[in-house]
């Protein structure tokens, strides 16, 4: 009776940002409740209280998924001590706010209104009776690892993060690098595209020692990895006990006192004017030290390359794309942007060149999400029937 009463409470009192419910520290289990956005937009969220005093954890999840996607997780947490947060973004699950058929369409959302949303639920969270407000973890899913980064870079509360198969964008890359005192545990699956790379590469900006990366084979993507990996749940929920629960007041140690990582040399030198050849030869005695190192993933290089492309640069992204093919022998898409150079720079033969072996890789090329494996060929084909004429 008590436990269905709070449950309606939370779910339709909304004032001011927040919603009027005090769950106070009673374990009723999973609360859900009713949040505004800055704008009015109402957000839905679950509360998982553990009943007692204790660290928080926000919650962020996927962008194919909503937050029921950390339920399970979330109720552990709560037997572990812990004051959980799952929220819906806006547009998804039980949230307000828009519904987009496109990524494009939906990123000035992303990029203006998640933060807020995501500020008001981490507000809401810390104002729970029994927080420990000077310790909050974050774990972010895909999309949510970007957010989470975010998120400990807006408020100096959170003292580590959980990111599993996701992005970052340079703001959020550059807090990690500034923030060494900030331990991180990654995780991300073989068969999940180019996650993997992408996750050892968001490791490689921090300066923080204690930092755990996972690797599985077969496990899928962000969350969806628990059903397969039944350990990795216990082993996050170890790490926030290792990290969270006694974690210092203020993150300390400057970046400044501590060795940047070959990551932060190789971006350094790759952006700065006449860097490339630098970038380089960083790049190649990494090779010789470590036959596969994570400097760049793919995808994160090949952007850079084109930026360089639509400066007029042709000769640096031909020297970008050459590293990419260097380090992703088994991409078509690295030999057909490497293609793209060369037709810029007027180097036909070589652009027929490796138009071609762009379709040949693409041949036996496997795991490729289709409609991009579609995309590459249409690239390549193009340019061969228009260097053929």
């Amino acid at each position: 009776m008590h436990r269905i009463f709070v449950r309606l409470v939370a779910i339709v009192a909304v004032v001011s940002g927040t919603a009027l419910v005090n769950v106070g520290t009673a374990a009723n289990g999973p609360v859900d409740v009713t949040l505004q956005g800055p704008d009015g937009v109402a957000l839905k969220a679950t509360y998982f209280s553990p009943g007692r005093p204790g660290p928080g954890i926000m919650l962020l999840h996927q962008c194919n998924a909503d937050r029921t996607s950390w339920a399970s997780f979330a109720a552990k947490a709560a037997e572990r001590g812990y004051h959980v947060l799952a929220l819906d973004y806006r547009g998804y699950g039980e949230s307000g706010g828009d519904r987009f058929d496109t990524f494009q369409e939906q990123q000035p959302v992303i990029d203006q209104k998640w933060p807020g949303d995501i500020d008001a639920a981490f507000d809401w969270l810390i104002s729970r009776d029994g927080v420990d407000r000077s310790r909050i973890g974050a774990a972010g899913a895909s999309c949510g690892v970007n957010q989470s980064l975010l998120l400990a870079r807006r408020h100096p509360e959170v003292k580590t993060l959980v990111l599993l198969s996701g992005g970052s964008t340079p703001p959020a890359r550059e807090y990690l690098r500034q923030t060494p005192g900030l331990p991180v545990f990654a995780a991300a699956s073989r068969d999940d595209g180019d996650a993997v790379n992408g996750m050892k590469w968001i490791l490689g900006w921090s300066r923080n020692a204690d930092n755990r990366f996972v690797e599985f084979q077969a496990a899928g993507h962000g969350t969806d990895m628990f059903d397969v990996e039944r350990g990795l749940p216990p082993m996050i929920l170890d790490w926030f006990d290792a990290r969270l629960r006694t974690a210092p007041a203020e993150l300390t140690k400057p970046a400044a006192t501590l060795p940047s990582s070959p990551v932060e040399e190789f971006w350094t030198a790759l952006t700065a004017p006449g860097g490339i050849e630098r970038a380089r030869r960083i790049f190649d005695e990494s090779r010789r030290q470590d036959p596969a190192p994570v400097l760049f993933p793919e995808g994160e290089l090949n952007l850079h390359g084109y930026s360089l492309l639509q400066e007029g640069r042709a000769k640096d992204a031909i020297a970008v794309f050459e590293m990419n093919v260097a380090a992703y022998p088994g991409s078509a898409n690295t030999y057909d942007s490497l293609s793209d150079a060369h037709l810029a720079a007027g180097n036909d033969e070589d652009a027929l060149r490796l138009a071609e072996k762009a379709l040949e890789v693409l041949a036996s090329q496997k795991g490729l999400n289709p409609e991009f494996a579609a995309l590459v060929r249409e690239s390549a084909e193009q340019k061969i029937k228009q260097l053929k004429k």
